[in-house]
């Protein structure tokens, strides 16, 4: 058989048969240049799930990730992303709940190490990186070094001047007539030494105490049941929630424990609670 035409005419004839070819056959034909190599896209994998069936690709052009939160941010989700940098000891202070210096730099060690632009700004991509390698934090997770939620004041204390100490919050509020005039961050006894709860009254302020059973410093000191006082902690201020007192209530935030002593006065009441 004798084929005549031009030689792009005869290309085009041949490109065609194969096509048809192709597809008789359930094949599918890939033109010159879909090797990535001559202008067409490719779609890059990503590592941590990110392959084929996933549904995420970057491929060019493709918008950066939204930013989620950067340095000056502050709030519970910041609060959260701290706690989860400190799961895989990428950060070890805190959480504060302030995007910081500190936590720019863990989020771009985290970004570094994972192949992403180390921005030290929380963007989705990394935020979906560090949510499947971590787990939820729990509450003191949250706030190991107090600055949590106070709860709501016990019925017990809304007359007069008291102290409404709550276990459940860890917290303390200084209220006067079911005003709450402020509130503070506080530490109690272990298992072996747990403070008590119930009503009772200061009837002891002592600002320089030294505990003669445990030779401890117990700044600022309001005694309410036995040995057991409301107290500024050194322990507290420097280790958070990894301790507890010996059955004392020890208060984090000094300049706030001062200010509690000096309007404190004897006979005022303390309600410990859950």
């Amino acid at each position: 058989m004798r084929i005549s035409g031009t030689p792009a005419a005869l290309l085009a004839s041949a490109a065609a048969a194969v096509t048809a070819l192709a597809a008789l056959c359930g094949c599918t034909v890939q033109p010159p240049g879909a090797d990535g190599k001559h202008g067409l896209p490719v779609h890059v994998r990503l590592p941590d799930g990110g392959g084929a069936g996933s549904g995420r690709t970057a491929g060019a052009g493709q918008p950066a990730p939204r930013v989620l939160w950067s340095r000056g941010d502050s709030g519970p989700a910041v609060r959260e992303l701290q706690a989860r940098l400190r799961q895989i000891a990428w950060l070890t202070g805190g959480p504060t709940g302030s995007y910081d210096g500190p936590t720019e730099q863990a989020v771009s060690g985290f970004q570094g190490r994972r192949g992403l632009a180390r921005t030290g700004a929380t963007d989705t991509e990394t935020w979906r990186r560090l949510v499947a390698m971590t787990r939820p934090p729990g509450r003191w997770e949250l706030y190991p070094m107090g600055g949590q939620p106070v709860d709501a004041a016990d019925p017990r204390c809304l007359a007069g001047r008291v102290l409404c100490i709550s276990k459940s919050s860890r917290t303390l509020r200084w209220m006067v007539d079911g005003r709450t005039l402020s509130t503070m961050s506080v530490r109690f006894g272990t298992e072996y030494t747990p403070t008590r709860e119930g009503v009772f009254s200061v009837y002891w302020k002592s600002r320089h105490h030294v505990s003669t059973l445990y030779d401890a410093p117990m700044p600022y000191a309001l005694f309410f049941s036995g040995g057991q006082a409301v107290h500024y902690s050194y322990d507290f201020a420097a280790r958070g929630y990894a301790g507890g007192s010996h059955g004392c209530v020890n208060v984090r935030d000094e300049t706030a424990m001062a200010s509690l002593f000096a309007q404190v006065r004897i006979g005022d009441k303390v309600v410990v609670h859950w």
